[in-house]
């Protein structure tokens, strides 16, 4: 379909409506038609002109994903990884939102947020199960997530 000078604004219309890392672009500019040549060009260009950076990408993704609570650790480590940020720099973001962003924190919060109504004791154990299944797959760990559920429900003895 393409050629190369076709690739460059494209490029430039993908990246103009969010941010993306450069295996989305590549992949974005191929589902195109633009061919391999015309697509590294137009990556590399892009890159050059500071407007693809997987870094920035992978951190900015990264803490939206903490702060709407979407995820956190493994979580955030995998779908970084589905967008095809490379591994030291998913290292690098990782330990940078440890230090901003506590786990007990983040947990609390997406807690308080979407099951703040929720009552621990009252609730049965298909209910209970749903919830701690869902924290678990937005990558908190389950003895946090018992820790945390126990203290803001007020609970005695097992959650389960």
């Amino acid at each position: 379909m393409g050629d190369k000078a076709g690739a460059m604004p494209v490029a430039l219309r993908i990246l103009a409506r969010r941010d993306h890392s450069e295996a989305e672009l590549r992949r974005k500019l191929q589902e195109r038609g633009f061919g391999c040549g015309d697509t590294e060009a137009a990556v590399a260009r892009m890159k050059g002109l500071g407007y693809l950076d997987d870094s920035r990408f992978a951190r900015q993704w990264a803490e939206s994903a903490v702060r709407n609570g979407r995820g956190f650790g493994p979580r955030i480590r995998l779908e970084l990884l589905r967008r095809g940020v490379a591994e030291m720099i998913i290292s690098e973001v990782l330990v940078s939102l440890t230090g901003d962003y506590q786990e007990r924190q983040v947990l609390e919060s997406v807690v308080a947020r979407k099951f703040g109504s929720f009552d621990y004791r009252k609730a049965d154990d298909r209910e209970k199960r749903r919830i701690v299944s869902y924290l678990q797959r937005r990558g908190f760990s389950l003895s946090l997530i018992l820790d945390v559920l126990h203290e803001q429900q007020g609970c005695q003895g097992n959650l389960f």
